[in-house]
């Protein structure tokens, strides 16, 4: 076999991957997300829910493959953008995420494994207003970012999307971490979390669940407490006790 026989067969035999991301005026950060993409996506695909900023000229001038498509909630909002990739190997990725050097080495290995029956996981690290948070459930936020979409598919309700995987599926974890640029001021976390809060209870009502005031504030003092005391945001300082408080009024 001739040198350049064996090389095209190599190549051939690796894994393409399609990193896909789903945006709506991600100006401020998507540039980051994509170049860190550069040497370890095969395709970058985004689906856009119409941004008014400079979310689509920044895309373009990456070269990626960007579809504008009305928002339909996360879960079929990411279903619809896995289906325009030109393959089946899927990086999941949100606009407000980077790969890590090290994560981006781990990921280019998996181009020359054989991933049939297998998903990849990762550790997602928060920047919070500047600050690297390690602490109070926070770290490792371990996320199933890389998976065949013929056999994995999103699933969920308003919030909190998940991905369903067959039960006999191995979950290989990666080294390296996810790099998540959160939120950039308190008043933006605390927003954020209390529209997260009333998408779960409307998805919960819907469900034919109820609480009550007592069951409220249980939660409320149960969660600072687990996240606070027992995960040990207090060894983030002042910003793990804030942490911690929102979190805490975001469950009530």
């Amino acid at each position: 076999m001739s040198k350049n026989n064996y090389l095209c067969e190599n190549l051939a035999s690796m894994n393409a991957i399609s990193a896909v991301i789903i945006t709506l005026n991600e100006e401020r950060n998507i540039k980051r997300c994509l170049q860190s993409l550069q040497d370890i996506a095969d395709e970058i695909v985004v689906a856009d829910s119409f941004s008014t900023d400079a979310t689509e000229q920044i895309c373009k001038s990456f070269g990626v493959k960007f579809i504008q498509h009305a928002w339909e909630g996360y879960v079929k909002q990411k279903q619809f953008a896995n289906s325009l990739a030109s393959n089946d190997l899927i990086l999941s990725i949100d606009a407000d995420e980077a790969v890590s050097s090290e994560l981006a080495q781990s990921i280019l290995k998996i181009k020359e494994l054989n991933t049939e029956k297998k998903v990849f996981s990762m550790n997602r690290l928060m920047n919070y207003c500047g600050e690297w948070i390690r602490h109070g459930g926070w770290f490792p936020d371990v996320k199933i970012r890389i998976f065949d979409r013929r056999f994995v598919n999103w699933t969920g309700g308003q919030v909190h999307e998940t991905l369903d995987i067959p039960s006999d599926f191995a979950t290989i974890h990666l080294n390296g971490d996810l790099l998540h640029y959160s939120f950039y001021s308190e008043d933006e976390f605390r927003r954020q979390t209390e529209k997260f809060a009333r998408m779960s209870a409307d998805d919960a009502l819907a469900k034919g669940k109820k609480s009550t005031l007592f069951g409220a504030y249980v939660h409320c003092f149960w969660r600072f407490v687990r996240d606070y005391i027992f995960k040990a945001g207090f060894l983030d300082g002042k910003t793990g006790l804030r942490i911690g408080q929102i979190n805490a009024k975001s469950v009530f």
